[in-house]
């Protein structure tokens, strides 16, 4: 099926005034990696210079409501004036969090019915965001999710504004389409049923079940919403659009991961040895699996789990892109296996030719590769623009080529117009980002590891001068 191209909003004919009117009610399609949050924020901040728009309740994937929405929040000046409130947890920390006063709360999908419960009438959130919009496609008037069942109680009648936002609006074809657009216009554009919609647009498939759109569908589709969608496009094309996502260690992986560093440090202080790439590998090699969130225990390589922070985030990395293959960096020999235990609809790149042919044809949607395994030669661009690093480790060259693999030369090659996304999954404040600065030329090895030994003494990890 032919994926629909929405036609954008004209800020320079409308002005700022016209991008604020339109987000009153709307779906902003914008890709992956593009400032989704940061934009919906600056917007909802001017919008509430001329009306009421707080409190806005954010919906959204787990890791996103507790931290990307946060997060973005305290990064810019422009927002620092706003309180959040994450919506998360038990029912002990939810009620907390509801009745803390706060301009912004967040949530995930699943805490919608409770939310709509626990209101009723007193719904207090003058705006709805429903960041990864398409988790409410399946809605319908008489069936679908309970979750966007709940949602319905609120939508257009407590909840006077809906905002929706997706880099992938339609992912399996037009008909994802009405259940989203219903919350911004109860059906007045699509139609005021499941059913209405599919009897003026669509037709059986050849196989008697499946829903094929007729000739014109896109065409008036595109024409009947597009008063209410905005589109952000011209993305780069000739680099790769990269994108950090940071997760946080459970308390006792945050636990352990801080006595090893302490143990490093010391270790290095006693020995007194040449800061080499080499040590800084081995040194550090403990405190990079405990980040990715498994650990050998002894030498036969047997391995234990801590936390599957980073296996979440990659999770909803895969949802948001709705369909679209994700290639996926692995560092670990444990970091592979519990990829393949959650994600079973994944495949290992390996020796079989057959394996890089099935990828590029688009029938394998999660590719699991080593950066050392898909060194120089191997074209990956065709099957997929998607690279997410699970974990990572200090070879360069190695980094370098896997982003290659699929890289926007790659595309070019191709004949792809498509911009690169590059996802580095990385666990706060640890040697996670001290790899990376290597990888990125921010700094060498040594550089790195003399830093950070000043940064222990000053954190009291390091005692010995």
């Amino acid at each position: 099926m032919t994926r629909p191209r929405f036609i954008p909003h004209d800020y320079q004919r409308d002005g700022i005034i016209g991008h604020i009117q339109a987000l009153r009610r709307a779906g902003v399609y914008a890709g992956m990696g593009t400032g989704k949050t940061a934009s919906t924020l600056q917007a909802l901040v001017e919008l509430d210079l001329v009306e009421e728009v707080f409190p806005a309740l954010i919906l959204a994937p787990l890791r996103v409501a507790k931290s990307t929405w946060p997060d973005e929040v305290a990064k810019w000046a422009n927002f620092q004036h706003l309180r959040v409130s994450v919506i998360t947890g038990d029912a002990k920390a939810r009620l907390a969090a509801v009745n803390r006063p706060a301009d912004v709360y967040t949530t995930n999908y699943e805490q919608i019915p409770w939310l709509v419960e626990h209101f009723k009438e007193k719904w207090p959130y003058k705006t709805i965001v429903a960041d990864e919009w398409t988790r409410l496609k399946s809605f319908r008037l008489q069936q679908g999710s309970k979750r966007a069942a709940a949602l319905k109680k609120v939508a257009h009648t407590l909840s006077p504004r809906f905002i929706g936002l997706t880099g992938t609006p339609a992912p399996n074809g037009l008909k994802d389409l009405w259940g989203q657009l219903w919350f911004v216009d109860r059906g007045v554009r699509l139609g005021h049923s499941f059913t209405a919609f599919r009897d003026r647009w669509f037709q059986l498939g050849f196989d008697g079940y499946s829903l094929e759109p007729m000739e014109h569908a896109q065409r008036e589709i595109q024409e009947l919403i597009r008063d209410v969608c905005l589109t952000v496009e011209g993305l780069p094309v000739d680099r790769p659009v990269t994108a950090e996502i940071y997760v946080d260690l459970p308390p006792k992986a945050r636990s352990l991961y801080r006595d090893m560093e302490r143990e490093m440090f010391m270790q290095l202080a006693e020995d007194q040895e040449p800061i080499t790439a080499a040590n800084a590998a081995v040194r550090t090699g403990k405190l990079l699996q405990i980040a990715n969130g498994a650990i050998y225990i002894n030498d036969d390589r047997d391995w234990e789990e801590l936390h599957r922070a980073k296996i979440e985030a990659l999770d909803s990395i895969i949802e948001e892109a709705s369909g679209a293959p994700v290639l996926v960096a692995y560092n670990f020999k444990h970091d592979l296996e519990r990829l393949r235990r959650t994600f079973p609809q994944g495949r290992v790149l390996d020796a079989d030719p057959q394996t890089i042919r099935d990828w590029n044809a688009g029938r394998i949607p999660v590719l699991f590769a080593h950066p050392a395994s898909a060194g120089h030669g191997l074209n990956l661009a065709e099957g997929g623009n998607i690279l997410a690093f699970f974990g990572l480790n200090w070879n360069k060259e190695e980094h370098d080529q896997i982003i290659e693999r699929i890289g926007p030369m790659r595309q070019k090659q191709l004949g792809l117009d498509r911009p690169v996304y590059v996802y580095k999954i990385k666990a706060r404040s640890t040697w996670d980002d001290r790899v990376d600065d290597v990888l990125t030329g921010k700094g060498s090895v040594q550089d790195i590891f003399l830093f950070a030994l000043r940064r222990a003494k000053d954190a009291g990890l390091l005692v010995a001068d």
